[in-house]
């Protein structure tokens, strides 16, 4: 059968195009360091499926876009995670292994797969201090961002970087962090998100050997600022 030849750079641009759509088409996750840590905060209707989870004891996985392929994702780097961790010791595993890998996975499926997958991932480790704290962004096609601070992921991710450059401080409580977060995708979305439609989650430095804590609905309530109620 005759295959039409494709240059390859075309090829690529229509790959990137199909993933954006499909990353366009969820909804947003925001990460922002707080003095005790770093908070993951997405809108989420569903109370099963989780677009933030935990990956390891300091190390934490969110995901947008197509929810079977971040999960897959999300699974593999348990399971790495857990590997090293009874190889080696808990301490050798990092957020920069995981991201790592992913970048790895993500790169080959994207170069050598006629359907690139349809999603982005942060994954982020909370450090004994806050300058230790790391933030790995990771998109469709393989590439990592280093970020610091703040992340901000999905469809509206650009829009959601603007506001959450002027709101966000250095040094921030967990419930200040998450009043920003919340502020700035309900004024990027125009419209209100009920506590009950977001999954919010922390590294908190201050908790024993697992930092990762899911908030629970009411203390999200007492969260989410009046304006986005």
């Amino acid at each position: 059968m005759f295959q039409p030849y494709v240059p390859p750079e075309q090829m690529i641009k229509d790959r990137s195009e199909y993933a954006r759509k499909g990353i366009a088409r969820g909804k947003s996750v925001v990460a922002l360091e707080y003095a005790d840590g770093i908070l993951f905060l997405a809108e989420n209707p569903s109370a099963t499926l989780h677009k933030i989870s935990e990956i390891y004891d300091r190390i934490a996985f969110a995901g947008v876009g197509k929810y079977s392929e971040f999960e897959d994702l999300r699974i593999a780097g348990v399971r790495l995670a857990d590997l090293r961790g009874y190889s080696y010791d808990r301490a050798d595993v990092t957020a920069k292994t995981v991201a790592n890998a992913y970048s790895q996975a993500l790169s080959n499926i994207f170069t050598t797969q006629m359907k690139p997958y349809e999603v982005e991932i942060l994954v982020g480790q909370v450090g004994e201090t806050p300058g230790e704290n790391e933030l790995f962004h990771i998109l469709f096609d393989g590439s990592v961002a280093d970020e610091q601070g703040y992340v901000a992921m999905g469809g509206r991710s650009d829009d959601l970087a603007v506001h959450l450059k002027d709101a966000y401080r250095k040094g921030m409580t967990a419930e200040d962090a998450a009043k920003v977060a919340a502020r700035a995708l309900a004024a990027v979305e125009e419209r209100t998100i009920e506590a009950e439609k977001l999954e919010v989650a922390v590294l908190d430095r201050t908790r024993s050997r697992r930092k990762f804590r899911r908030l629970r609905e009411d203390e999200i309530k007492g969260f989410v600022p009046a304006e986005a109620e």
